[in-house]
């Protein structure tokens, strides 16, 4: 595909966005309880369900993360919507109440939201004129607000970021993209493995312990240095460390490398992104990748890091040969599973506990290889998600048939 083709499907697949579809659900809903113990829980959807409260509503943007157990969605008017567990504030509705339907953040009404990232215990969005707002656990100054004074903000506070364009949160730290010259990529949050890419893990000494270490919270978002003379189009956050791709095509990692995570070859805590040497040359990414944490396709699918609870780790990018060929256009990765967007099907694989590959009642749990989602087979995916033990996906309404209508429908309330 050239570069013009490659922009052109980038355009297109926005045109797609913006029109929405319906948003459908797999995994676990007992959000109190998943990624707390071992067993199988209550509430698990294990095949692709239409939520009540969002049936017929055009979502357009889905977001979760590899530690999260809450969700956020956007509709095509730009209206947030939020729900799972919301212990620290996370869903933004002013108090720490579960919810188990989507509910709309009533204080987002006056804005248009665009873009969503959620960690562990905070989530940021992003409006249509550039600001970025945020909620949650703000112990280590994740949301950006110059401020660590409360600990949880369950009602939308500002960030100090301008012009964004997009954003990604890690388990207790938040990247900002930005079309401000001269700091095109921000962070704030937990620097411990030095996943804010500023060079240093801001470690030191407990003033009460001469061996208890502790980590200089980063409230107050700071261009990355070393990426000053970049611009970042794309970026992706695991639970530790970053993954970002800059116009070029060139993909950079930091932050923590166990499992070869970061794709260097080595184990190393990267404390500034460093370029991936596999694609500084003839593989360098094209304009329609899809990036997603230890993830990254164009054409070719390739990964990194942790794949399987056994085995040897991948400690540089390799082809995942299965879906060679396929036209790869949306990814998610969970917390060890992943789901693939292409072609006129939905594909998934990886461990997991809670039904969040939908394969069905009848359906292996786990798979080692991907595998199409067959309940999805000919429909066309826009966007997908992932968090801890659940998927989102969203559908193409048009030329379904009566497709949609076969699906289950949750009305918004953990199963028992």
């Amino acid at each position: 595909m050239s570069t013009n083709e490659a922009k052109k499907k980038v355009e297109d697949d926005e045109e797609e966005k913006k029109k929405g579809g319906e948003l459908l659900f797999c995994g676990s809903t007992c959000w109190e309880a998943v990624g707390r113990r071992k067993g199988v829980l209550e509430g698990n959807l294990v095949s692709p369900t239409r939520l009540r409260p969002l049936v017929g509503v055009d979502i357009r943007f889905v977001a979760s993360g590899c530690v999260s157990c809450h969700c956020v969605a956007l509709d095509v008017e730009g209206r947030c919507y939020t729900w799972g567990r919301n212990e620290k504030g996370q869903l933004g509705h002013g108090d720490t109440i579960q919810r188990d339907r989507p509910t709309i953040v009533s204080e987002f009404l006056k804005y248009k939201i665009i873009k969503a990232g959620a960690g562990r215990s905070h989530t940021v969005v992003v409006t249509e004129d550039g600001n970025s707002l945020a909620f949650g656990w703000n112990k280590h100054g994740q949301l950006g607000s110059g401020s660590t004074r409360n600990e949880i903000e369950s009602s939308p506070v500002r960030c100090l970021v301008s012009q964004v364009t997009n954003t990604a949160c890690g388990a207790e730290f938040t990247v900002w993209l930005s079309a401000t010259e001269g700091a095109s990529i921000l962070t704030a949050g937990l620097p411990q493995y030095g996943q804010l890419g500023h060079g240093t893990d801001n470690e030191y000494n407990a003033k009460d312990s001469s061996v208890r270490l502790v980590y200089e919270s980063q409230p107050r978002p700071r261009a990355i240095a070393t990426l000053s003379g970049e611009t970042i189009v794309k970026v992706a956050c695991g639970t530790n460390h970053t993954v970002a791709v800059d116009m070029n095509g060139y993909v950079f990692t930091w932050g923590f490398g166990g499992y070869g995570r970061l794709g260097h070859r080595e184990q190393k805590d990267e404390w500034v992104p460093r370029r991936i040497e596999v694609f500084q040359k003839h593989n360098v990414l094209p304009p329609n990748a899809v990036v997603s944490a230890c993830t990254a396709g164009g054409g070719q699918l390739y990964m990194w890091g942790k794949l399987k609870n056994t085995g040897d780790d991948w400690m540089y990018p390799k082809p995942l040969m299965d879906l060679s060929g396929w036209n790869l256009r949306c990814m998610d990765s969970g917390n060890m599973f992943h789901f693939v967007g292409a072609d006129s099907s939905c594909i998934s694989w990886g461990h997991a506990q809670y039904g969040e590959l939908g394969y069905g009642p009848t359906g292996q749990k786990s798979s080692a290889i991907p595998r199409k989602v067959d309940i999805l087979e000919g429909m066309h995916v826009i966007s997908v998600a992932c968090g801890m033990g659940h998927s989102m996906v969203i559908v193409d309404r048009t030329n379904v048939g009566d497709r949609l209508d076969q699906l289950s429908i949750n009305w918004g309330y953990m199963i028992r």
